[in-house]
């Protein structure tokens, strides 16, 4: 024990900071020191801030969304029958288009604010099953923080969607006002003596709850693929946790 401490203290003198890091955690794993479920659950805690953090910044980019099938927001279910019908409706195609633009900028512009609700979240989380995560599926710390926190986030996350669905972001006209205009326009023709002899339904359903739940199915799909990158290449344990929890899942 004597010997290994000098060789220990002689390395940290002699090695820059960086250096010195590396051999402290090595030196730890030497000792085969066993993994504590406290161990466990920092080092998927930071996986799971590290993964939100990095989803937030792809999604936030200009196209995040909107050139990313996997993500891209297409209209609401309640407006098919505007698609259906859009020969009907004066300019309808262009509308669409331009509704679904302002959706995907729209998210792309409120997860920039993602990031410390699902830091906040994840920092409140206990894990007592950690090993059981840790041995999991490739996303099985994104199940855990999804099942455990979505209804507290959705709630967090709404009202910063809503805020951007607001913005005049595009042309000097908001994603909400777009919407209002394509359904005012298809409404219109619904309500003509052709819409209701068509059985045309109108169409009056906002906007708030439907992008909240598609940007974060965004972001959890993401952080789940951030996830799966730090188990599976060790490049991406940026830290000392990281590197000892994950070396130890295989």
């Amino acid at each position: 024990m004597l010997k290994k401490s000098i060789l220990l203290l002689s390395a940290l003198y002699l090695t820059s900071c960086a250096e010195l890091q590396t051999i402290v955690n090595e030196y730890a794993i030497e000792q085969n020191q066993p993994l504590t479920s406290f161990d466990v659950s920092q080092g998927l805690k930071e996986a799971l801030i590290l993964g939100s953090k990095q989803a937030s910044k792809v999604l936030s980019t200009q196209d995040g969304f909107y050139k990313d099938e996997l993500v891209k927001i297409l209209l609401p279910p309640e407006a098919a029958n505007i698609t259906k019908h859009v020969k009907m409706i004066p300019g309808g195609q262009d509308m669409i288009d331009k509704v679904v633009l302002r959706l995907n900028r729209a998210a792309e512009d409120a997860v920039v604010e993602a990031a410390p609700i699902f830091v906040s979240a994840i920092s409140e989380m206990t894990i007592q099953d950690a090993f059981g995560i840790l041995k999991g599926d490739k996303d099985a710390a994104t199940v855990y923080l999804k099942n455990k926190s979505y209804s507290k986030l959705k709630a967090l996350f709404k009202p910063k969607i809503k805020n951007s669905l607001d913005k005049k972001l595009i042309a000097n006209l908001s994603t909400n006002e777009s919407w209002e205009m394509l359904t005012g326009t298809y409404n219109q023709v619904a309500g003509s003596f052709a819409g209701k002899i068509a059985n045309f339904k109108t169409v009056n359903s906002k906007l708030d709850d439907y992008v909240t739940t598609k940007a974060l199915d965004a972001l959890f799909l993401k952080v789940a693929d951030e996830e799966l990158q730090i188990r599976k290449d060790p490049m991406k344990r940026v830290s000392s946790i990281l590197k000892r929890v994950f070396s130890e899942q295989n």
